[in-house]
């Protein structure tokens, strides 16, 4: 089992003067649950180097057992400070595509042709996807093969615009991420304002926030135990 985790490059949060990139937790619970369940992890990034962190994620509130677990891992660090690029990934050699969120998707991976390459061939090879949080941004430039959005019909979700304002972001984000998956046709559901919820649609496995990081990619793996070799 080889799952391709791919991470934001971008770490400016618009044009606040403040930082951004991809949120801890949604990186470290979903590697810890791929790696436990014996899968091996690529990591990926539109750019070389270390994927920025969003500064936010690593404050005592924040952190978690997964959290705690990355800090002594050295081997999970080197990994993650050396990803490949997008175009690296081979998607025959993998068995699923995950982006974890934090605020840096919605500018980079939102608007990146190589994401949205990667996606659709992830797709057109009938391959899992996830995402949780804003990591969905990844997908709204993607397509069928006949032109459509891949989100078209499918049930998903992500972070809420009830959310994006409840971290009084919603004013300074390029979009609202509900309002983009809604408007290409996803049919978008959710929990309350940061409770778990995760959504399994075919291939396609989403989740809303921070807390539903885990139990996203417990249900990839379980989707991943179900698919044929």
């Amino acid at each position: 089992m080889r799952i391709v985790m791919v991470l934001t490059s971008h770490s400016e949060l618009g044009d606040t003067g403040e930082k951004t990139g991809f949120w801890l937790e949604e990186f470290a619970a979903p590697y810890y649950t791929f790696v436990d369940a014996g899968a091996e992890v690529v990591i990926a990034a539109p750019e070389p180097g270390h994927p920025p962190i969003d500064p936010r994620s690593s404050e005592p509130e924040n952190l978690t057992d997964a959290t705690h677990r990355l800090k002594h891992d050295v081997a999970a660090k080197s990994k993650l400070a050396n990803p490949i690029t997008l175009d690296q990934v081979n998607v025959r050699e993998a068995d699923a595509l995950f982006f974890p969120g934090g605020h840096g998707p919605m500018w980079d991976l939102a608007n990146s042709d190589a994401a949205a390459k990667l996606v659709e061939e992830f797709y057109a090879q009938n391959k899992v996807i996830g995402a949780v949080c804003h990591g969905p941004a990844a997908f709204v430039k993607a397509q069928t093969p006949e032109g459509t959005s891949i989100l078209q019909g499918k049930q998903l979700t992500g972070f809420t615009n009830a959310e994006e304002r409840a971290v009084q972001l919603d004013q300074v984000v390029p979009f609202e991420l509900e309002t983009r998956l809604r408007e290409l046709g996803g049919e978008f559901s959710q929990a309350d304002v940061f409770q778990p919820h995760v959504v399994t649609d075919g291939l396609l496995v989403t989740g809303q926030n921070p807390p539903s990081s885990a139990s996203t990619a417990q249900a990839i793996v379980k989707l991943l135990s179900r698919v044929p070799a």
